[in-house]
């Protein structure tokens, strides 16, 4: 058993304090699943136990007393994910002791308050998104042997306060907002983490200059809609000026957007975009499907034309942008007609990068209950169809790179093969493709480098070194 398979690990020493005297020595490790939005959720309890003074940081999982599991709940393949990763550690914990208390935390604790505990008794914590700012007394509890069920409000997620970074040192996730008010048919997100809440702004300019402070280089936008950011709190869609403003911060190179709901990319948000050389030219906008009458069963807007207008004005707009889709095949329903109908939208679409996901019917959701339920072979089988449209898509569009010299971020050397792992502005962390660079020595991580693509692939390109500066020369 080991932490090595899952996203990332850290861990802390604690010493607990009782009347004046050290009771104990405990160790806590945690690993973190599922998507950015969660990971910043782990970063700021990792910075919490961090930054007690009884506190010491490790990561040697050999030495774990503890290990928090801060888990996805979104999907089956992710709740299966994270239950099989609890398991593992009580087993652990069975066999050998160690860990000798494991504590669950993240979507899945929240999703199945009730049930956790008594599906699953060797768990020694069970805490919701709403508690995440009480970790470290409930470490504590959990240290003094008691067994801990700690929930409150979704919307007393804690959105604010210092992070411990799991990301490399150049590149952040910096979550605008929580929770989301779209409630798409088939999606438990609203009933996990509550409604739409944005953050702030001088809050999000504050983590941006934090971060920057840092080093890091790269911020990445993220919420479950980025595009509806500020209209709760202000009435307006005011991300085009959030991120006005952030161009303005000097140690900021790229900023990149994920999550963009269709419906509020405005011809002001394009504008700003393409005025502003530091916003990457890259939107990652899930559509999900293309079908009028699956659309409406999905609660969702918009027909095969009016997403295809959109596509054709955003790279009107925006030339040379990079966009990135997810598609849902099998929803409830689906007919072959319309399934026809998406096949021929991902082909004249031409998304850069695509995600076709098999629906997945999740309890609690309407479209669990919906008529119309879809075989897995057949959802599979148009899931397949999809992806291999979009294999052949994506390598035709990746040929138009070769010749052409592109802006790369530095991410490791790897001496075997003597090339350097990059990403352009096309490729978000950890979701797309690479840029291979063969130039023989070492340039170090989180450089920005221009390089000559001299070849391509399904999914990534191959480069030779143009020429490479310090940040210092180009943060501008």
């Amino acid at each position: 058993m080991s932490f090595a398979p899952f996203s990332f690990v850290i861990g802390a020493h604690l010493q607990y304090f009782g009347t004046g005297e050290t009771l104990m020595s405990y160790k806590v490790g945690m690993v973190s699943l599922g998507c950015p939005k969660n990971q910043v959720d782990a970063e700021l309890m990792l910075h919490r136990i961090a930054s007690c003074s009884d506190m010491e940081l490790c990561s040697d999982e050999n030495e774990a007393d503890a290990v928090i599991i801060n888990t996805c709940g979104f999907i089956e393949s992710a709740k299966a994910e994270a239950i099989n990763t609890i398991l593992e550690f009580c087993e652990s914990k069975k066999q050998t002791g160690r860990p000798a208390a494991v504590i669950a935390t993240g979507c899945l604790s929240e999703r199945y308050r009730e049930e956790m505990l008594r599906e699953i008794p060797e768990l020694d914590g069970v805490v919701g998104i709403g508690c995440n700012d009480k970790i470290t007394e409930i470490i504590r509890r959990v240290a003094q042997k008691q067994t801990v069920s700690e929930f409150g409000k979704k919307t007393n997620l804690c959105m604010e306060g210092g992070r411990l970074l799991t990301t490399p040192p150049y590149s952040a996730y910096l979550r605008i907002a929580d929770g989301c008010d779209n409630r798409c048919s088939y999606c438990a997100i609203p009933s996990i983490r509550g409604p739409f809440r944005s953050r702030k702004m001088e809050d999000v300019l504050a983590e941006a200059v934090s971060l920057m402070q840092k080093g890091v280089t790269e911020i990445t936008l993220i919420a479950q809609d980025t595009t509806l950011y500020g209209k709760d709190l202000y009435g307006f869609l005011a991300l085009p000026g959030l991120l006005t403003e952030m161009c303005k911060l000097d140690g900021i190179h790229w900023i990149r957007l994920l999550y963009c709901y269709p419906d509020c990319i405005t011809d002001e948000l394009l504008s700003v975009i393409a005025e502003n050389p530091k916003i990457c030219r890259y939107m990652d906008i899930p559509f999900q499907h293309c079908s009028k009458d699956i659309l409406r069963r999905m609660n969702r807007r918009g027909d095969k034309e009016s997403l295809l207008e959109l596509i054709g004005k955003i790279r009107s707009r925006v030339p040379g942008i990079t966009l990135r889709t997810t598609l849902i095949a099998g929803f409830p329903g689906e007919t072959e007609e319309q399934f026809a109908e998406l096949c021929e939208f991902v082909d004249e679409a031409k998304f850069d990068n695509l995600g076709c996901f098999a629906f997945c019917a999740e309890e609690g959701t309407p479209a669990y209950s919906m008529d119309g339920q879809i075989d897995e072979e057949t959802k599979q089988r148009r899931q397949d169809i999809i992806m291999q449209k979009q294999c052949l898509i994506s390598a035709e569009r990746l040929k138009g790179y070769v010749g052409k010299t592109v802006e790369a971020l530095t991410e490791y050397y790897d001496g075997q093969s003597g090339v350097m792992v990059c990403r352009g502005q096309k490729d978000a962390i950890e979701i797309d493709g690479k840029i291979f660079v063969r130039c023989g020595r070492d340039i170090g991580e989180g450089r920005y480098i221009n390089v000559k693509v001299t070849g391509s692939m399904d999914y990534d390109l191959t480069a030779v070194l143009s020429d490479w500066r310090d940040m210092d020369d180009n943060s501008q």
